[in-house]
């Protein structure tokens, strides 16, 4: 795996506003999304946004083609396809790019780690969000979005800077004992609620690490050595991260990056891939 990672995975509003008048400045792309309404993000996204940002959404732009009775819910696109949406953008193959949404940074986060899974050596995601950057004193862009860009430059091929995990890839880690973090909430972990998906428990020996235990009060990330408390005793490099359908176990691969403890590999089609097998094990309960 590649080493050209950039040294941190988050930029704060306003080393961001720094790099917005320096000689190359990063391309900006709105992540907003909203389960519920996947129309909702884009619409918020023509209404305002950082100066001069385009718009990735979710399902369109970085999911590939749901499979009934297979694929999870947001299946990961392959790799030209990401290259592509991402050319379609304006990013080019060295270009930096921030990723940004207002719920905390699980769209965002998915954005990064596609950039950074097609070997794209400079994403990034805005530390704290939409709110971080008003709050710097950011200035938001109203009216109609800006133009498209050209079409950027074909990328080269380059190894992943972070891995892919598949189903098959996750019974030989159970049966290996290798670490599984469940970024949900508790209770979708133990399957006492399920709001979304038609089985509900977690794959068995897996952890329960909320996605929301990385950010602090104020929504922005917590600082290097908290984020690192949370893998403690974790293998972070031979660990896998899976969520819901893949968008919050990117979250916590940013976290790992952050925090310096390791690269753990993403299982993109996660809870809602699992159990589209039955012959796969389920468990259920907090422990």
């Amino acid at each position: 795996m590649s080493d050209l990672l950039p040294k941190t995975p988050l930029i704060t509003a306003e080393d961001l506003q720094a790099a917005l008048s320096g000689g190359k400045p990063p391309l900006l792309v709105d992540c907003r999304f909203r389960l519920d309404d996947a129309s909702a993000g884009e619409a918020a996204w023509r209404q305002s946004r950082l100066p001069g940002a385009r718009y990735a959404h979710l399902e369109r732009d970085f999911s590939g083609p749901v499979v009934p009775g297979s694929s999870g819910r947001h299946p990961a696109p392959g790799v030209a396809a990401v290259v592509a949406s991402l050319r379609h953008l304006g990013v080019g193959p060295d270009d930096p790019v921030v990723f940004y949404d207002d719920a905390g940074g699980p769209f965002a986060a998915r954005g990064w780690w596609l950039a950074c899974h097609a070997g794209h050596p400079a994403a990034q995601v805005l530390d704290g969000g939409l709110a971080a950057w008003t709050a710097a004193g950011g200035d938001l862009e109203t009216g109609p979005p800006p133009p498209d860009r050209p079409e950027a430059p074909a990328w080269p091929r380059r190894p992943p800077l972070l891995e892919a995990a598949t189903a098959g890839d996750v019974l030989v880690a159970i049966a290996a004992g290798a670490s599984l973090l469940d970024a949900r909430s508790l209770e979708r972990f133990a399957g006492e609620v399920e709001p979304i998906d038609p089985v509900a428990g977690h794959i068995p020996g897996a952890l329960c690490l909320p996605h929301g235990g990385n950010l602090a009060t104020d929504g922005r990330w917590r600082g290097r050595e908290e984020l690192a408390r949370r893998w403690s005793g974790i293998d972070a490099d031979a660990a896998i991260c899976y969520c819901g359908s893949g968008v919050t176990a990117a979250h916590n691969v940013l976290a790992a990056v952050q925090a310096g403890v390791g690269r753990p590999r993403l299982y993109v089609g996660s809870w809602s891939e699992w159990i589209r097998d039955p012959e796969r094990p389920v468990a259920t309960g907090r422990a």
